[in-house]
């Protein structure tokens, strides 16, 4: 037998009919407890001796006969190969055939359901139902205990068991009710499909989980979303590899068969009654909000396949949609999506849109206001125009991001990658620029939590641009200039000492200013890490001086692992503050004379100088991979975290900056390869 994987003993003729067939539920009991009878009679004698046949079960220990028994058990203990026999019902199989992956088994039996995992090039066919005999052994999963190396015998069929549990989201991110057939209600939000197989995100009362079933050829899943349904499944737990901790939880699901529609979603959405955006997350339409609302309006912004503001002259309000048809400012559109408040307003998730007939409209006038006046919230979501001081541009970011002062107030203007053509250079530090966009405030979570009334407190706005069109400068950078200066001190010769003197203080006081905004063209606005052009600099200063002090050095590029599905599930906000995390690890884990560098979105990069020996780096790296891995604390919710980590070294005579970057940038992606959260050390065959 092939180690790990399943063997067929026998095979019985199945009861039933074919999976996916429906049974009567008291023929679904009577087979289940049918099953129960047999759990209840195994044999017991000679039971071990059967198990000890098993390749590599532990010599006299005692036999595992329940689900429950296997699943107890510590990994520590489990790592002992117990055998283990015992009889139950199939819940979900995939053998994951022509596949390098393993096959995935439950088998439920009366105590409780246990994993196994079987070797991914299995031929077994094993209907969800099935009832089998199982002889194995244990082993730690990589969260909890599992079976491997088994031999399966089908002796009928029982059908799936009754009366699961049915535990709330919270339970299920417990991790009590790791593995165990349950039962979920809520709605689908919206379904993706990933390889073999099709995630559903269905909300429950609670909370937000995936439910993952095996694809089925030529099955429609769209007319699922915004069904609410019920799923029989096996809990699964999400965990971090490197640590085997439980960070999340999704149900695993056969197929559509296992799925009961209590209430169908609407055929034509679009037909559903519209609401005005003012109404929407008010007491009065609240009880609509678990299904998908209609509004409509005309186009105020659009970044196809992320976002489409609109306003229906009342309010303006921002949708979430990946789909990327083009659509022209103040165009009428129907847009269909789940309701949900963006900072201070009303926003819409997982949105669908439509042409309308009305025809289009002229674009809308923005309304002037000062970032105070933007800030208070009343022009959430509308079309705006503030003017402010250019400050800094973040030059890692894919993204467009100017940040500009006015007053008192700090706000950013946004404007996507590849939207609207090449950014305008004329936009320098220094500059009063007019901005016109989308208004976007951003609460501040711990003060509003905090208030008596509940009222919202604005924190910080951002505007959300249309093309570069929208960037007016109206005031150039200031006369003050290093040309200027010199010509203000040949002119001071001639002056007398009053003039001299206040000369040099109005020189002391030009070269703070020009400090200031070195600083922060030099620094990156969100972690406070140097740019890439500091890098860049320090890089050549570094290869200049490797061959006078005899040494070599090392690059570090690390990336975050599914940084986007930080975003997606958590928001922006929370994806910042993995960002400055992140970034302040990593300083703190490295030596003080290395450069630290944000490089764009989620990409770090650490310069390592005076290098000897390469293995050096090597260890700085695993310290980064181990406390990068540490889940972010946000407002009592953990984030899961981690990253991979490329290393390229060099001897002194070897040294290259295209090179370098080169190699480490192909490492990188060979840890991302390689499973994520870890490290590669670059090797030829990477190129």
């Amino acid at each position: 037998m092939t180690p790990g994987g399943c063997e067929l003993a026998s095979k019985a003729t199945a009861r039933g009919g074919p999976v996916g067939e429906r049974i009567c539920p008291n023929h679904k009991l009577a087979g289940f407890l049918l099953a129960c009878a047999l759990l209840a009679g195994l044999p017991h004698a000679g039971a071990a001796a059967k198990v000890q046949a098993v390749e590599g079960a532990g010599a006299g220990l005692r036999t595992l006969t329940t689900a429950r028994e296997v699943h107890r058990l510590s990994n520590q203990e489990a790592a002992r190969l117990y055998p283990v026999h015992l009889r139950g019902v199939v819940t979900f199989f995939d053998s994951n055939q022509g596949t390098t992956r393993a096959g995935l088994l439950f088998v439920h039996d009366a105590t409780g359901v246990i994993f196994v995992m079987c070797a991914p090039d299995s031929t077994l066919s094993l209907p969800t139902g099935s009832l089998v005999d199982l002889l194995g052994e244990s082993a730690p999963g990589e969260f909890a205990p599992i079976v491997v190396h088994p031999q399966i015998k089908v002796i009928g069929y029982a059908g799936l068991p009754p009366n699961p549990a049915r535990p709330s989201f919270h339970r299920l991110l417990s991790g009590a009710e790791d593995g165990q057939w349950v039962e979920v209600e809520g709605v689908v939000h919206s379904f993706s499909e990933i390889g073999r197989y099709v995630a559903l995100q269905l909300t429950m009362a609670d909370g937000g989980i995936g439910v993952f079933v095996l694809k089925e050829p030529g099955r429609s899943y769209s007319q699922l979303v915004d069904a609410r349904v019920r799923v029989r499944g096996n809990a699964t737990p999400l965990f971090n590899k490197s640590r085997t901790q439980m960070i999340g939880a999704r149900i695993q699901s056969q197929d559509l068969s296992t799925l009961e529609i209590l209430e169908p979603a609407p055929k034509d959405p679009f037909q559903l009654p519209t609401i005005p955006v003012n109404r929407l997350l008010q007491w009065g339409v609240k009880p609509l909000l678990d299904h998908r609302v209609h509004v409509q309006g005309r186009v105020t912004l659009q970044w196809p396949g992320a976002v489409v503001c609109l306003r229906d002259g009342r309010q303006g309000i921002c949708a979430q949609t990946d789909q990327s048809t083009r659509l022209a400012d103040g165009e009428m559109v129907d847009v269909v999506g789940f309701a949900k408040a963006e900072g201070s307003a009303p926003g819409m998730t997982d949105a669908v849109f439509r042409i309308a007939s009305s025809g289009r409209a002229a674009p809308e006038t923005p309304v002037p206001l000062t970032a105070e006046q933007a800030l208070l919230g009343e022009h959430e979501s509308q079309l705006i125009q503030v003017e402010g001081q250019l400050v800094s541009r973040d030059f890692a970011s894919a993204d467009t991001r100017l940040v500009l002062t006015s007053g008192r107030l700090i706000f950013t203007a946004i404007l996507p990658h590849g939207l609207g053509g090449q950014v305008s250079t004329g936009w320098k530090i220094g500059s009063i620029l007019r901005i016109t966009g989308i208004c976007s405030v951003q609460l501040d979570e711990e003060k509003t939590s905090s208030e008596i009334l509940g009222v919202a407190v604005p924190k910080t706005l951002r505007i959300l641009m249309r093309s570069p069109a929208d960037v007016v400068v109206t005031q150039d950078i200031s006369w003050w200039t290093p040309v200027h200066m010199a010509v203000l001190l040949a002119l001071a010769l001639c002056c007398t000492i009053a003039v001299l003197a206040w000369v040099l203080v109005l020189r002391r006081r030009i070269h703070e200013s020009e400090e200031r905004f070195r600083h922060l063209a030099q620094h990156d606005t969100l972690t406070g890490l140097a740019t890439r052009l500091v890098l860049e600099d320090r890089l050549k200063q570094a290869l200049e001086a490797a061959p006078r002090r005899q040494s070599g050095l090392a690059i570090l590029m690390l990336d975050m692992d599914e940084f986007k599905k930080i975003n997606d599930t958590f928001g922006h906000r929370v994806g910042d503050e993995v960002l400055r995390v992140t970034a302040s690890r990593i300083v703190e884990n490295v030596r003080k004379n290395d450069t630290v560098a944000r490089m764009g979105g989620d990409e770090f990069v650490v310069l390592l100088p005076d290098m000897e020996d390469p293995i050096d780096a090597e260890g700085i790296a695993e310290k980064l991979v181990v406390a990068l891995s540490a889940p972010v604390s946000f407002h009592g919710r953990d984030v899961p975290v981690s990253v991979s980590v490329g290393v390229c070294t060099g001897a002194r005579d070897e040294l290259n900056v295209d090179t370098l970057l080169t190699n480490v940038d192909a490492a990188m992606y060979e840890a991302k390869k390689h499973g994520r959260n870890g490290y590669r050390v670059y090797r030829p065959k990477f190129v």
